[in-house]
């Protein structure tokens, strides 16, 4: 089972369709309650593996991309349209990249062709660009988000499931914390607190709500619609996912209750996985496949 979940981690097959994702770019706005996207468009266009975005600020759009047949860190300028590899290429592929909070290092998890899975640092500078430092030696970290500079929380291969955790870089002190979580790990905006999800008896999966720095307990938010792993923040009291070809929204403040805000069919794209919000509100990131 192990290597079931290295694969699924290479593949990030949340949705087994998947073989050719791409990644998408929109901007948003939800003015009064009313959800508008323009400019949608494919910001990959490539053969092979796109996914796994994450924005390091609101110009700049991290993901894992195929580059020369290997999944390489890629940065995507929204200004100019560029796209850049982040690392010097390397004996594996590198996954779920993310900025370090508070310095300009990016992070990644690299699955070397050994199987050995590790989570990295990586330079993103012009003297020292693209080398690497290992942050957590005996962690396999598979998805992960930042607290600060020096902590994560993380879902790591724990035998035949991913189990969550609390971990300190700068000291190496892994704290376990649940089994059989899932993989969408997210910071709330205007919050200390970071949502998670986590398997539930039914095999679906349930977000939940843990301020690191207070007593660490969870409260429940609400399930993901069946057969949904991903889910993020448009603010500090809506989440957002897809499904299909559509997207929902969950308002604490409103119905409580997954509400379809707009449908992507008629861009031609289909089972969209995961997605992500610009820091501003203003651009959505998000995997789908294109239609034949």
């Amino acid at each position: 089972m192990r290597l079931l979940f290295l694969g699924l981690l290479a593949v990030s097959s949340a949705v087994f369709g998947q073989t050719n994702p791409e990644i998408f770019l929109m901007e948003v706005s939800n003015d009064l309650g009313e959800f508008k996207i323009s400019n949608f468009r494919n910001i990959t266009n490539n053969e092979g593996y796109d996914s796994q975005p994450s924005f390091s600020d609101n110009n700049t759009l991290l993901f894992a991309g195929t580059e020369n047949g290997q999944t390489e860190i890629m940065s995507y300028y929204l200004k100019n349209n560029t796209t850049l590899r982040i690392n010097k290429p390397t004996s594996g592929g590198e996954y779920s990249p993310q900025k370090f909070p508070n310095n300009n290092e990016i992070a990644a998890v690299r699955l070397d062709t050994t199987g050995l899975q590790r989570l990295y640092a990586y330079k993103n500078s012009t003297i020292e660009q693209g080398t690497s430092r290992i942050l957590l030696n005996d962690l396999e970290v598979a998805y992960y988000a930042f607290h600060d500079n020096n902590r994560i929380i993380a879902s790591v291969l724990g035998g035949n499931q991913l189990n969550l955790v609390i971990a300190n870089l700068k000291t190496g002190e892994v704290m376990p914390y649940l089994e059989n979580s899932g993989r969408s790990i997210h910071n709330i905006p205007n919050s200390t607190s970071v949502s998670y999800t986590a398997v539930n008896e039914d095999g679906n999966n349930d977000v939940f709500i843990v301020d690191i720095d207070d007593d660490k307990e969870s409260y429940f938010v609400c399930q993901l619609p069946i057969g949904i792993e991903d889910h993020c923040w448009l603010n500090e009291s809506m989440l957002l996912l897809g499904s299909g070809a559509r997207l929902y929204k969950y308002d604490f403040y409103g119905k409580q209750e997954w509400v379809e805000v707009a449908n992507l069919s008629n861009y031609n794209i289909s089972e969209i996985s995961r997605i992500t919000v610009s820091p501003n509100g203003k651009n959505i990131a998000l995997v789908a496949n294109i239609n034949n």
